[in-house]
């Protein structure tokens, strides 16, 4: 059964045990859950309530969500389109030749930003942002979705955070039933 506590994390935790959480408590809520819009909803809420629960500048974070793969896009220009998110209101749609998550999906690859400003591209969609960590969600060679954070200081992000959320976006990729 789905609970609220599911969010609570203790303070004091390290980054690490409150990843760790973050993956027991999203593999318990993705149990018998396919559907991408319930999981990513409740996975960007675990996110935002464990970064609130860190020290800084992790407690920082002022965006943690989803862009999920337009399968309304033509072939030739793919986008992202917002998913489910915590935080401010954001950028619609993002192509997938534009700014850190748009590189994330284009490359398939973590794009982990100290400096959004010395990022070429970079979409300002909250001028509060100066650091952002992009991981691709990748079911059968292509992208579905990626998870998204950013941080009101710079270097807000690790190689921590990097492996942590990768294991988050495996699990999501294979906890999910994807549009097509």
């Amino acid at each position: 059964m789905v609970h609220a506590d599911a969010s609570n994390f203790a303070s004091g935790v390290t980054k690490k045990e409150a990843y760790e959480q973050v993956l027991l408590q999203a593999e318990g809520l993705f149990y018998e859950q396919r559907n991408w819009v319930c999981n990513l909803s409740n996975a960007s809420s675990l996110l935002w309530h464990a970064y609130k629960s860190l020290a800084s500048p992790s407690n920082a974070v002022n965006w943690a969500g989803f862009y999920t793969f337009d399968p309304l896009s033509a072939p030739s220009k793919p986008q992202l389109i917002l998913g489910p998110f915590q935080g401010k209101v954001a950028c619609q749609t993002i192509a997938f030749s534009r700014g850190v998550c748009g590189a994330a999906a284009a490359s398939k690859e973590t794009q982990l930003v100290p400096d959004v400003d010395a990022f070429p591209g970079h979409i300002p969609c909250d001028g509060d942002s100066r650091s952002e960590v992009v991981v691709p969600i990748v079911v059968d060679n292509k992208v579905v979705a990626i998870i998204d954070v950013d941080c009101a200081e710079k270097n807000g992000f690790d190689d921590t955070d990097r492996v942590w959320l990768e294991k988050l976006a495996d699990l999501i990729g294979k906890s999910c039933d994807w549009p097509q």
